[in-house]
């Protein structure tokens, strides 16, 4: 028997008519609660783990703020999934919701978890780690090591510029060194120079085939020099190294959506990376949520809401 993946769009779940005030109060407790996982989030540790473990333990930190989240909201008579009962009473009678497969402990687990999407860096810093290392991802050259790690102080706090040369300075002390090319690869990147980027990685996937990190991104830069057959079979290339890993789907999803414009393809695509994410707990849902909203607009437009309907049906994912 199939499982049923159950699709909460991104709408407005406020009631109409709650007092301004009470917005504000509830925004203030969801901000502090948030804050306290991402302090949470911030110290996991992602040595030798993978994505989706690392992500099992990001799910942890949201479940310890979730009932919190559920019980203030509540006294303060706001109800995001609609089961508040007696609210016309002076005496509301509050129950917790501890059921982590319910709709509603997942209304506001979901309601956590898109503030931190959009408000903590610790999350996806944690979310896209790749520590997991072989033989040739660090180097027995002291002098390789000491420049790699003055790099990523400053990838660190996001500054490409000043991190490039300590990994161009690694790499030509030990070219075998494959973080050093993969984190050049980064840099040169996020400094819009994808040839570059292309080339790190080549150079990090001449040494280690199975480096998902580079394919992964290899496939990110291609797009971005508008090359998607490059692009989508770089993502293929992953698939087959990582059956189960959602970046393949999300990202061959993107592209068939942007720049393509095979909105069926797309939806097909990130339907399968909206599954894996909430298999894995990883708060890239939301991100995929985004997508098929735009893909239902799109396909709305083009008067193909039923074949939409139909791919989700496919892909067992109901809309509520």
């Amino acid at each position: 028997m199939k499982k049923s993946f159950t699709l909460i769009l991104l709408i407005c779940l406020f009631v109409y008519g709650i007092a301004q005030d009470t917005k504000k109060k509830n925004a203030k407790f969801l901000k502090e609660l948030s804050e306290n996982a991402c302090k949470c989030i911030d110290s996991i540790g992602t040595s030798e783990k993978s994505n989706e473990d690392v992500a099992k333990e990001v799910s942890k930190c949201i479940d310890a703020q979730t009932s919190a989240y559920q019980l203030g909201a509540k006294l303060l008579g706001i109800d995001l999934s609609g089961t508040l009962e007696n609210k016309d009473k002076k005496s509301i009678d509050i129950n917790i919701n501890t059921n982590k497969n319910s709709t509603e402990y997942k209304s506001y687990y979901f309601e956590i978890e898109r503030y931190l999407m959009d408000n903590c860096k610790a999350l996806k810093t944690k979310l896209t780690a790749n520590d997991i290392t072989s033989d040739k991802s660090l180097s027995n050259n002291q002098k390789a090591m000491e420049w790699y790690s003055k790099g990523i102080k400053f990838l660190k706090n996001d500054d490409y510029k000043n991190a490039l040369p300590f990994f161009e300075k690694a790499v030509k002390v030990d070219s075998l060194f494959t973080f050093a090319w993969d984190n050049l690869g980064v840099c040169q990147r996020k400094l819009d120079n994808y040839d570059g980027a292309i080339y790190a990685y080549e150079k990090s996937l001449a040494l280690d085939p199975n480096g998902t990190m580079p394919l992964q991104n290899i496939a990110v830069a291609y797009q971005f020099k508008k090359e998607y057959t490059k692009a989508i079979k770089a993502y293929e290339t992953l698939a087959q190294l990582d059956s189960f890993n959602p970046e393949v789907f999300y990202g061959i999803g993107q592209i068939y959506a942007f720049y393509l414009n095979d909105q069926e393809k797309a939806l097909d695509n990130i339907c399968k990376a909206y599954k894996l994410y909430v298999k894995q707990k990883s708060p890239y849902r939301t991100d995929a949520e985004k997508i098929m909203s735009t893909i239902y607009q799109e396909m709305k437009k083009q008067d193909k809401l039923p074949r939409f309907n139909e791919i989700l049906k496919e892909n067992d994912i109901n809309v509520n």
